[in-house]
Parts: structure tokens; C-alpha cells; sequence
């Protein structure tokens, strides 16, 4: 199921979509990493996608947690300068928490 959510909500993104920021406007050394990595720009387009997903699914109390969880998140992001392999950990580790979350929500049959 994880995967399958992963799958959906990767193919609700364009093609030619960059990273979930602006990359002309990238300025820190993880954003600059990101955008000149095509593995790291697709696992930020990824964790954004269910982030946002996410964030929709939930009331303003529940969603101002995710939001306080996203910007710590950021910051840990932001102390990987620009070592892809601690990038792509943090994005794995981000990626495997919001797909727990979802896990955890009560959903129609």
C-alpha cells in the first residue's frame, strides 16, 4: 500500500515538474544539491507530494503538528549541506514517516 500511494501521488506531478522549490532561487548548499541531483529532486517532489496530500487530510490542530514536524525536518535537511548521501537518508527517513502516517489513518472501505 505505501508503495502504491507513493506510485499515485508521484504520477499526480508533472513530468517536468523541479523540485518543490524554485531552483533558480536555490541558495542554500542543500537546495543546490537537490536541484543539480535528479535522484534527490524526485525524492523532494515525492515527499512534498504527500506532504501536501497529507496536510489536506487533516484538522488545523493535526496539521499545524505535521507543519512543526515538516520545518524541524527542513532544518535537519538544511545540516546535510550538500552530502547526497545524508540527503537521500533524510528524504528516505522523511518518505517512510509520512507513509506511516497515512498508514495510520482511519479509511473507508
Amino acid at each position: 500500500m505505501k508503495k502504491r500511494l507513493s506510485l499515485v501521488l508521484l504520477v499526480m506531478v508533472s513530468a517536468t515538474q523541479a523540485a518543490s522549490f524554485d531552483c533558480i532561487k536555490a541558495t542554500t548548499p542543500d537546495e543546490k544539491a537537490i536541484c543539480a541531483n535528479r535522484t534527490l529532486n524526485d525524492k523532494d517532489v515525492e515527499m512534498a507530494t504527500q506532504y501536501r496530500f497529507l496536510t489536506g487530510l487533516f484538522a488545523m490542530g493535526g496539521r499545524g503538528a505535521m507543519q512543526d514536524r515538516q520545518q524541524a525536518w527542513l532544518e535537519q535537511r538544511k545540516m546535510c549541506k550538500s552530502d547526497s548521501i545524508c540527503l537521500n537518508k533524510r528524504y528516505d527517513e522523511r518518505i517512510r514517516e509520512l507513509n506511516d502516517i497515512y498508514a495510520r489513518i482511519d479509511k473507508p472501505l
